[in-house]
């Protein structure tokens, strides 16, 4: 029986290991962590006959080593043992590669991109599934790959070999939001529609380079049969043309903007598709029934315009899903509103630049909530909007000294280091109500890693905070009235 490990027990990682299980592989699963809840699925895979060692990193020690070793994506593929086990031949790839090597007879959307990729993922799925396709949202979204591959009934010839998978009950479309991350551990993903949203500095502690940085984002785009590109992007349109000679252009500007002659864009508030250089315009959907606000969103509309209309569906299910789309969890999410002001959850924008666009997307003035793990990166368009729109500024983290300083230098003082998120809350609907300000925004501008285990405990930690805060008001003014007069 061939040997495989799996690096990572998270959802990935466990997925992964049930699809080699499942496929004749015998499998070991391994994480550096020995939490107690890794300890229950420890129990739980060996009841599968899944080996899970907890405590300690994979040792390749030239006796009974792996044939195959599956990396979780949140495991970097430069690691001192990864680099080993390609010396030795020993094959080594990303749990994305892994599903995709069962569902390769399937069409692929494989979306990346900087910022924008959850949005425009989550978009297209919900246009797929209103054009009554089974079209599941995995990767960097809702299931790990290998979950959607673990749903299919699936036949080979030998479980060893990587053939063709002979897929009988399965799905339609495999809708995939790719990081970075997978898309470097995945040798021959090759989407039947690659998406790329925008490219900004992120991830450099990881890639090192801008230059690595892009060429991982490129592969995916490179093996894609067709291409869609965020043409408002000021890195890619710069590229354009000359890197890009056959890909799908978008512009939220219009046609003179469109960077080819084929492409997507928006004209009197409507999306207009052009197909090839001699096709007549044909308008799609109205961009005014998307409920997101922000020129970003219209950007990602275009894109899951796209993306829906080389895929071949038709402009009444396009119409359907944008005008039910109600956004995405930890994006510019509207939590509640209190006296006149909304508590807005952007805790996905996890770098400046996505930080700077939920800035620029909400009304003004706002009390921002920043900070967390703070990222390499170009702070200076963030730091001149938040000039321009923040009436004061709340720092939570181990970035908060940091960021302090860096706003002192650029000439702004209305901040406050509060630390941590159960002072930010109360705090910002305080000066909410000195400024008159309209908003109170999260958009942290930083990792979460510091003092969370992701930037979706961050933003449910704070949508609990603010509903209980707003439950807490109101029950307190309720008390008052019904108080009886001295």
């Amino acid at each position: 029986m061939p040997r495989a490990t799996v690096i990572g027990l998270g959802k990935s990682g466990v997925a992964a290991a049930r699809l080699l299980k499942r496929e004749g592989w015998e499998v070991e699963l391994s994480d550096g962590n020995t939490s107690e809840t890794l300890q229950q699925q420890q129990q739980q895979l060996a009841a599968e006959q899944i080996t899970v060692k907890l405590g300690q990193s994979l040792e390749l020690n030239g006796v009974n080593l792996p044939q195959l070793i599956v990396v979780s994506p949140g495991v970097p593929w430069d690691i001192p043992v990864l680099i080993k086990a390609r010396q030795l031949g020993i094959e080594t790839i990303g749990e994305m590669e892994l599903a995709w090597r069962n569902l390769r007879a399937l069409p692929w959307v494989g979306i990346t991109g900087t910022n924008g990729k959850t949005t425009t993922t989550a978009l297209i799925g919900a246009i797929f599934q209103a054009a009554e396709l089974d079209a599941p949202a995995c990767g960097n979204i809702g299931y790990a790959a290998c979950e959607v591959a673990l749903s299919c009934s699936t036949g080979r010839e030998t479980p060893i070999q990587n053939q063709k998978s002979k897929i009988q009950n399965c799905i339609d479309w495999v809708i995939a939001e790719i990081s970075s991350y997978q898309v470097e551990s995945s040798s021959s993903l090759a989407p039947r529609i690659g998406v790329w949203t925008t490219f900004t500095p992120d991830h450099l502690s990881r890639h090192q380079t801008l230059e690595n940085y892009y060429n991982i984002k490129a592969k995916l785009l490179r093996q894609s049969e067709l291409q869609v590109f965020n043409g408002d992007d000021a890195y890619l349109s710069k590229l354009g043309l000359s890197a890009w000679p056959d890909a799908y252009w978008t512009s939220v500007r219009g046609k003179d903007f469109l960077i080819s002659e084929k492409g997507f864009y928006i004209e009197d508030d409507w999306v207009v598709e052009k197909l090839s250089a001699t096709s007549a315009p044909e308008p799609i959907v109205k961009v005014s029934t998307l409920r997101m606000v922000g020129e970003h969103n219209q950007q990602n509309l275009l894109m899951a315009v796209a993306t829906a209309r080389l895929a071949g569906i038709n402009r009444d299910a396009i119409a359907l899903a944008i005008r039910e789309f109600p956004g995405v969890a930890h994006r510019l999410e509207h939590i509640c509103t209190w006296e006149g002001i909304d508590f807005i959850n952007d805790s996905k924008a996890t770098n400046y630049d996505a930080a700077e666009v939920g800035l620029a997307s909400v009304n003004s003035p706002v009390i921002l909530i920043a900070g967390g793990e703070a990222k390499a990166g170009d702070d200076t368009g963030w730091l001149a909007k938040i000039h321009s729109k923040a009436a004061a500024v709340l720092l939570i983290g181990s970035a908060a000294p940091v960021f302090a300083q860096r706003l002192q230098e650029v000439g702004y003082y209305s901040y406050h280091i509060v630390e941590t998120m159960e002072r930010a809350v109360p705090r910002a609907a305080e000066l909410a109500k000195e400024y008159q300000a309209p908003v109170v925004l999260l958009s942290p501008a930083c990792a979460s890693f510091d003092q969370y285990p992701n930037f979706e405990v961050r933003g449910d930690h704070f949508r609990q905070l603010c509903l209980d805060w707003a439950k807490a008001e109101k029950l307190q003014y309720n008390s008052i009235l019904s108080s009886p007069l001295p």
